[in-house]
C-alpha cells in the first residue's frame, strides 16, 4: 500500500541517546511495523541488531493494513499505549519520512443497537477517566460536526480527537531505513529458524547458526510457526480481513459503524474502507491475498449509506484485497520474553500497526532489561489454549 517507494532515512542524533545496549547482539524476525521501529529502537541504544525477514520490507501484514491510528481505548494500559503510539507517529513524521494526517475518529452505534450504545457511551466516560479527549454526541451533534457523515440512524457516537492515518508501508520502510541508518544490518529476502538454549537463528540458505543474545520475533500471522520450529506453542490465531479503496472524496472525519461492523477514512485515491472478518483460522502461507467475490459491492453499498452527498457505485472501486489479523484468547496480545532469549510480540487483533511505535519501544526497552508489560506477558498461556476468534474493533461492554 506504500504510496511512495522513495524513503529517506530518519535523522538520528546517537549522543542523544542512553546507550543500554552496548555489547548486546539482537536478531529481529520480521520486517513489519513492528519489527522495523524495535529495530530501530535497538539499534538508538547501542545494540548490534539485524533484522531479518524473508520477504522485503513490509511485504506482510504491515504492508496491506489500513493505517487507521488512535487512542481511543477505555482500558488504561490500552490507552496509554495508544496515546505513546499516536505520540510518535506525529514525532517521527514529515514530507521527508512519512506522512501522518490528523483525523478525528468516530465510532458509532445505529438507533435499535441498545447494546453497543450502552457500551459506547460508557467507553467515552472512561476514556475521559483515563484523560482523553473524547465526547459522546447524538446524531444531531455528529451532524452538526461532520456533514460528511449521514447521522439519522445514530443512536450515539464517540468522537476521539487524537487520531489520525497514515500509510503502513512507507511507515514501515522509513522505519527500517531508520534502522540501517543508525547501525542495524537489514537482511530482507532471507528465511531463518529460530532456536533456543541458547537463543540463535539459523539461516535457511546454508544452515549456518549465529548465537545472539536475544531474539525478538514479531513476524505477524507467521510468528506461531517460527515458534513452532524451536518448539514452542503460542495460543494466537491468524484470521483473514479485507479492505478496499475506492474513487470518492472524503474529507473526513475517520469512521467505524460498530452496528454494521465497517471502518472507513480518508486515503489518497478517495476512501478506504475495510470489513470481511473470516473466523476461521487461516494459513498465512496459503490464504487467498484477494478480496472475495461480492465483498466489495456489499461494503460500498453500507459504506454509501453511512456518508452524505455522496453515491458510491461497484465502479467506483479502484482496488480492494485481503491481509491477516492475529487472534488470542483474551483479545490482548502476546508481547515479551517468552523463555530466557526469546521474545515475543503478536496477537494484537488487527490494533498491531497502530500501536506499533509503543508496542517497539517497549519490548526493545524489556530486551535491553527494563520491565515488560505484565498484561501482555506471553506466559500468562500454556500455549495450548482452544478459544474463537473475535474480531478486534468489536464493541463490547467492558468488565
Amino acid at each position: 500500500m506504500s504510496e511512495d517507494e522513495s524513503v529517506p532515512e530518519l535523522a538520528v542524533g546517537a549522543d542523544a541517546f542512553n546507550r543500554r545496549g552496548e555489547d548486546l547482539e539482537v536478531a529481529v524476525v520480521g520486517g513489519g511495523a513492528i519489527g522495523a521501529t524495535a529495530a530501530y529502537d535497538l539499534a538508538c541504544e547501542g545494540a548490534d541488531v539485524t533484522l531479518y525477514d524473508r520477504g522485503p520490507i513490509a511485504s506482510g501484514s504491515s504492508g496491506r493494513a489500513a493505517g487507521v491510528c488512535y487512542d481511543a481505548f477505555a482500558d488504561p494500559l490500552d490507552a496509554e499505549i495508544g496515546s505513546d503510539a499516536i505520540e510518535r507517529f506525529r514525532s517521527l513524521s514529515g514530507d521527508d519520512t512519512f506522512p501522518f494526517v490528523e483525523c478525528p475518529y468516530v465510532w458509532l452505534a445505529r438507533e435499535g443497537d441498545d447494546r453497543r450504545a450502552d457500551a459506547i457511551r460508557e467507553q467515552v466516560v472512561r476514556m475521559q477517566e483515563n484523560g482523553l479527549v473524547a465526547l459522546e454526541a447524538d446524531g444531531e451533534a455528529l451532524a452538526d460536526r461532520f456533514s460528511s457523515l449521514r447521522t439519522d440512524d445514530v443512536a450515539v457516537a464517540g468522537i476521539a480527537g487524537a487520531a489520525g492515518y497514515t500509510d503502513p508501508a512507507r511507515y514501515t520502510a522509513c522505519l527500517a531505513a531508520a534502522a540501517d541508518g543508525t547501525g542495524a544490518t537489514l537482511r530482507p529476502e532471507t528465511s531463518v529458524r529460530v532456536r533456543t538454549d541458547p537463543a540463535r537463528v539459523v539461516l535457511d540458505a546454508d544452515g549456518t547458526s549465529h548465537e545472539v543474545d536475544a531474539v525478538l520475533v514479531a513476524a505477524g500471522a507467521h510468528t506461531k510457526r517460527v515458534l513452532a520450529e524451536a518448539g514452542l506453542s503460542i495460543p494466537m490465531k491468524p484470521y483473514r480481513v479485507q479492505a478496499l479503496v475506492a474513487d470518492c472524496s472524503l474529507s473526513g472525519p475517520m469512521c467505524y459503524d460498530a452496528t454494521e461492523e465497517f471502518y472507513l477514512r480518508p486515503h489518497a485515491d478517495g476512501l478506504l474502507a475495510g470489513d470481511g472478518t473470516e473466523y476461521v483460522e487461516a494459513d498465512p502461507d496459503a490464504y487467498d491475498r484477494d478480496a472475495s467475490p461480492g465483498f466489495a459491492a456489499g461494503l460500498l453499498e453500507r459504506v454509501d449509506h453511512r456518508l452524505s452527498g455522496v453515491d458510491l457505485e461497484t465502479t467506483d472501486l479502484e482496488r480492494a484485497w485481503a491481509g491477516l489479523c492475529t487472534a488470542t484468547p483474551d483479545r490482548d496480545p502476546l508481547v515479551g520474553r517468552l523463555e530466557d532469549g526469546l521474545y515475543v510480540a503478536t496477537g494484537f487483533q488487527g490494533h498491531g500497526f497502530m500501536r506499533a511505535p509503543a508496542i517497539a519501544e517497549r519490548v526493545a526497552d524489556e530486551i535491553l532489561g527494563g520491565d515488560g508489560i505484565d498484561p501482555f506477558d506471553p506466559a500468562r498461556f500454556t500455549g495450548d489454549e482452544e478459544f474463537d476468534i473475535v474480531e478486534g474493533m468489536t464493541i463490547e461492554m467492558e468488565n
